[in-house]
């Protein structure tokens, strides 16, 4: 397939945030996968992705550059049907290296923020778990952005505003994580629901929905934040979407739930 770059003359794509859960969601059609679908096919073709995967976790931050990103299978104890999956969607060079000039400027003179090229990584678990619902025919170029553990939720605010430019040339932005992840807390087998799960979710779903800065890079603040998130890793893919919202953006759920006891599945875009 032939290099896709932005357009400028492109409608203006969605910002979503995918509640990605169990690698499995990328196999069963359940509740969650459907709603993925749905989200799919009821907008505009974009003409290509951005994510930012939860387990794509650096010290630094790198935007995959590689015109074929290999799928990559990054967990154990599945059955063999998932580790066979393939998503081989083309990437972008082009992409890739805008998001590196966005990210190296800012209007109101705050310093350039670094955003090496990288060649290695490809499409992790977090992305193609959700695309191979919302995008199926893989015919959508995908390129994915990593999360630098060193930096604090405001300095991603930052570098997302910087990249809001590209819903205006046509790339779809999507964040994969999930709102409340607390492996120490996972339950396979559950037949109700963390309570306090559910209350951090509807915290940081309303802060969404208000637009509250604050509340969103400020998470652990809340008494539950550190419970809800541990780890940074899964949390972070919403403050990115969060930080893409426009004035005008009508906030649309995509589905809600818990799963697997305390995981929350929310997902959500704004468009």
């Amino acid at each position: 397939m032939a290099e896709v770059s932005p357009s400028p003359s492109a409608q203006c794509a969605s910002a979503a945030f995918f509640g990605h859960g169990s690698p499995m969601n990328a196999l069963e059609v359940n509740a969650y996968s459907a709603a993925w679908t749905e989200f799919g096919v009821s907008r505009p073709r974009p003409v290509a992705i951005l994510c930012i995967s939860a387990h794509w976790f650096t010290r630094g931050t790198g935007v995959t550059a590689m015109a074929s990103p290999r799928t990559i299978h990054d967990f154990g104890g599945f059955p063999p049907e998932l580790f066979a999956v393939q998503y081989p969607a083309p990437g972008s060079p082009g992409l890739a290296s805008r998001v590196v000039e966005l990210a190296g400027s800012s209007a109101d003179g705050r310093p350039g923020i670094e955003v090496a090229l990288d060649q290695q990584w490809g499409l992790d678990h977090g992305t193609w778990s959700v695309l191979v619902h919302v995008a199926p025919n893989a015919d959508v170029p995908i390129v994915q952005l990593s999360i630098d553990a060193t930096k604090p939720a405001s300095w991603h605010w930052d570098l997302a505003e910087r990249l809001a430019p590209l819903r205006d040339e046509g790339v779809m932005i999507i964040g994969s994580g999930n709102i409340t992840h607390n492996f120490g807390e996972l339950d396979f087998g559950a037949t109700s629901v963390a309570d306090w799960a559910v209350e951090f979710d509807q915290y940081i779903w309303s802060a969404v929905k208000s637009g509250d800065r604050s509340a969103i890079v400020d998470y652990t603040s809340h008494p539950l934040g550190l419970r809800a998130a541990p780890t940074p890793d899964h949390y972070l893919p919403l403050v990115y979407i969060a930080a893409l919202r426009r004035a005008d953006d009508v906030v649309s759920p995509i589905v809600e739930g818990i799963d697997l006891g305390s995981f929350s599945m929310r997902s959500f875009a704004f468009d």
